[in-house]
């Protein structure tokens, strides 16, 4: 393949198998939301926490659902930009739940080996997605600026 080859690939817009796979995204996340919203709405006198969890989980599926859907209407390339944003969306979700876990733990003055393994697992799977993510938006961006050479910048 030729340099402007390689390149016309690389500025390719998303596929059509990831806009359906992002397009399923936003579904899911709204219909996640929905659902937890409608059982929240319809179970009164909850506790506060409950409240506090199913809010953090109607939140978790929204921020999913816009997520998928920016990522279908892109019109421009996103060199893995869209891998790096769901990678801090995984780790947002990971912190949110890990907080959560942590406060009821300190409110029930009990610490859960079994929590605390589950978070520690979560939060290794959260990061390393983030760093394969950000290491292959690092390199899809060198490899564009070594074939398009030094007048192309990052965008």
């Amino acid at each position: 393949m030729t340099p402007e080859e390689v390149l016309a690939r690389l500025d390719a817009p998303l596929s059509l198998r990831r806009r359906v796979g992002y397009l399923a995204l936003a579904f899911t996340g709204l219909t996640a939301s929905a659902l937890i919203g409608l059982l929240w709405a319809t179970e009164p006198g909850l506790p506060t926490r409950t409240n506090v969890a199913f809010a953090v989980l109607v939140v978790i599926g929204l921020c999913w659902a816009v997520f998928g859907g920016w990522a279908v209407t892109r019109r421009t390339p996103l060199f893995a930009r869209d891998r790096v944003v769901a990678g801090w969306l995984g780790v947002g979700a990971w912190l949110a739940f890990s907080g959560g876990a942590l406060i009821i733990s300190l409110l029930r003055h009990e610490l859960e080996p079994a929590l605390l393994g589950v978070v520690l697992l979560l939060g290794a799977v959260a990061a390393l997605n983030l760093r394969a993510a950000r290491r292959a938006r690092a390199a899809l961006l060198r490899r564009r600026n070594v074939l398009a050479g030094p007048a192309t910048g990052n965008r």
